[in-house]
């Protein structure tokens, strides 16, 4: 009897007792991830590498901000060391320092402590190395959204996103030679602190990954700065933007581009058939949402007190509705526990298909989750106080 299909185990329809017809018959990799404990994560522990993923992830309600508002159900943190976030940190400083990233201000960019935003979300390993791969490819991110996207007195500057976009693109994805032009890009690409750390930051990642795990994080990275030229346009027209439309491009702009990072740091891959199949695609971007709708509510007063206010979810609320930012803001915490609950629900559908690194990938997207909410809550970048 042939085994069933990828493509018949992802089916919606397909049930497990359904795969092979009236009687079935299991895969011994589907009896593996099946048997034992019945949380997400149970016999992945089995795969070369796993480290301490036997134990299910436990979902709860989180108190957050002041704790004044409803909480954000997701999964509890698996793990804080905060000796590692510091070890992770200061290497990452010592990078930044090292290209020119945020001259002046690297003090505050210590205190954001994005080393330890890679301890709490990749609780798989403790292999410096590879969380420092997550820690600067995260920082090197968000040095582009400061600078070119979002941070007025940093210089963003709407009219200005495209351009500088077009040149992030060739710092991660190298274009071939083209003789004397290439010399005179190679040259932008070295004057600017923020596309060195882009191109420093992708070839570690080219180091630790599959050529496939590689592209997978720079199409995702381009996807998401499509979304950015979007707001820009938004924000240069002083164009009315619906909440739907603006949750509609947060979707494809989102923490999903961080998850990306979570079997190479983990030091597997997981195939690209399950990778960009509709189920598992729609499961991450679920959480991927999550995540970064977290980070609108806890970024909602300072970016209300941009000259160029950027696109927040909450913002937006607020001034779709009428009412103040704290009842918009308690719609997002709603939205945000019912994709949180989607995505649980998701996970435990997906545990029919016989993947290890599918399992171990889903664990790792739900301690993302848990790791994330944990350093929105602690590090220096954003208000604690709540809308």
């Amino acid at each position: 009897m042939r085994p069933p299909s990828v493509d018949s185990l992802l089916s919606p329809s397909t049930a497990i007792g359904q795969v092979t017809g009236p009687v079935t018959v299991l895969p011994e990799a589907l009896e593996r991830v099946l048997s034992g404990p019945t949380g997400l994560g149970s016999g992945v522990a089995h795969l070369p590498g796993a480290r301490n993923l036997a134990a299910p992830l436990v979902y709860a309600p989180r108190p957050w901000g002041d704790g004044t508002l409803p909480p954000l159900y997701c999964p509890l943190t698996v793990r804080v060391d905060d000796e590692l976030g510091e070890e992770v940190n200061e290497l990452l400083v010592a990078w930044a320092e090292g290209i020119g990233l945020h001259e002046g201000r690297i003090d505050t960019f210590r205190k954001t402590g994005f080393g330890r935003l890679a301890m709490l979300t990749h609780a798989e390993t403790d292999d410096r190395d590879r969380l420092l791969l997550a820690a600067q490819m995260n920082a090197a991110w968000w040095a582009c959204d400061d600078y070119y996207a979002d941070e007025t007195d940093l210089g963003a500057d709407p009219d200005l996103l495209g351009g500088r976009l077009a040149l992030a693109v060739s710092a991660m994805d190298p274009p071939p030679p083209a003789d004397e032009f290439t010399d005179q890009l190679g040259e932008q690409l070295c004057a600017d602190p923020v596309l060195v750390a882009l191109t420093s930051a992708t070839e570690r990642v080219a180091r630790r990954s599959t050529a496939a795990q590689r592209m997978r994080v720079c199409n995702t990275s381009f996807q998401m700065w499509t979304i950015w030229n979007a707001y820009a346009s938004w924000r240069r027209n002083g164009e009315p933007v619906p909440a739907w439309r603006y949750l509609a491009a947060r979707q494809h702009d989102s923490f999903y581009t961080s998850m990306t990072l979570i079997d190479i740091v983990g030091g597997y891959e997981l195939p690209n058939e399950l990778f960009y199949s509709r189920r598992v695609h729609t499961a991450v971007m679920r959480a991927g949402t999550a995540a970064v709708l977290v980070n609108d509510l806890y970024s909602a007063v300072k970016e209300s007190a941009d000259e160029l206010p950027d696109c927040n979810l909450v913002l937006l609320v607020a001034a779709e509705r009428g009412c103040s930012l704290r009842e918009a803001a308690e719609r997002v915490i709603q939205l945000h526990n019912d994709v949180v609950h989607a995505f649980e629900n998701d996970c435990h559908e997906l545990r029919s298909i016989p993947s290890l690194e599918l399992q171990r990938f889903l664990w790792g997207v739900g301690a993302w989750l848990g790791g994330g909410f944990e350093w929105h809550s602690t590090t220096g970048r954003y208000s604690l106080t709540p809308p």
